[in-house]
């Protein structure tokens, strides 16, 4: 444990709550982060939230659409999404598990959201570094089985460890960022302290209810960029709160966005995916 004196709390500097936006061919989300928060969130471009127990909000999916220079990490705690790319690639997610995309030079897939007593989940769009922007493309899932639950102090709780390290516990890298992502779930007064090192991004979407960070409230459905520090305590005083945690390494690279790519320059924009095209032919 961390000695009094060399406690630095992080606390909320930026927040971010969602609002309801339709994408794909008429998906209802909430679009969280976005072009306009890149900075503040870097190496997270984008957060996209779905939360619904109406089909017709979501059905209609994604179809085929490219993207390049980025990660896409899906995330559906509960319902399914269904995965086909230019790579060949079919597969399906569903409660409790993840999706890791690595579009890297250029992929096209399409994403199918079949009918769910809820559809509750997380897209992040993660920033590849300049010097990785055209890696090949490949496709990785997570699946419940790889995904460990730690059980928090006293009982109040869980996290599950979607992606990186916690404690000694290991779960799935990706090979480009170092990201640790994990899904915690506060019962009532459920308290919980998280060490972190003073340099790293950290980034907190509360999924459902809310928490305490230091004396803020983060409400439902809201990003919270946190100060420099090595301690993260988050505090639960509702009956309950699901909370994602994603902590990375700033990359502090220029952006250039055009719809799904996401490049380091106008003219790196202008290269055509010709390659995945091809593929998916």
């Amino acid at each position: 444990m961390l000695h009094n004196k060399e406690i630095l709390e992080r606390s909320v500097i930026n927040e971010v709550q969602g609002f309801q936006t339709i994408d794909g061919a008429g998906v209802h989300l909430v679009r969280v982060l976005g072009a306009g928060t890149v900075d503040v969130y870097d190496p997270i471009l984008m957060l996209d939230s779905f939360d619904s127990t109406n089909p017709d909000d979501y059905t209609a999916g994604f179809p085929m659409h490219p993207h390049r220079g980025i990660e896409t990490i899906s995330y559906v705690y509960k319902g399914k999404m269904m995965h086909r790319d230019s790579l060949g690639h079919e597969d399906t997610i569903s409660d409790g598990e993840v999706q890791w995309m690595t579009a890297g030079s250029g992929i096209l897939h399409e994403e199918l959201l079949p009918a769910s007593e809820r559809m509750l989940g997380v897209q992040l769009w993660l920033n590849l570094p300049k010097q990785d922007k055209m890696v090949a493309p490949a496709y990785h899932s997570i699946k419940t089985h790889e995904i460990e639950e730690i059980a928090l102090p006293n009982g109040l709780g869980k996290l599950r460890l979607l992606a990186g390290q916690y404690e000694g516990h290991e779960g799935f890298k990706g090979q480009y960022l170092d990201l640790d992502y994990y899904d915690i779930h506060l019962e009532k007064e459920g308290d919980f302290l998280i060490k972190t090192d003073n340099d790293r991004s950290i980034l907190i979407f509360t999924l459902r209810g809310s928490v305490n960070i230091g004396n803020k409230v983060v409400n439902e459905k809201t990003a919270a960029k946190l100060s420099s520090g090595n301690i993260v305590r988050l505090n639960n005083n509702g009956e309950f709160a699901q909370v994602l945690f994603v902590s990375s390494t700033r990359l502090n690279e220029p952006i250039s966005w055009g719809g799904p790519i996401v490049m380091n320059s106008e003219e790196e924009l202008k290269k055509p995916l010709e390659s995945c095209v091809m593929a998916l032919s």
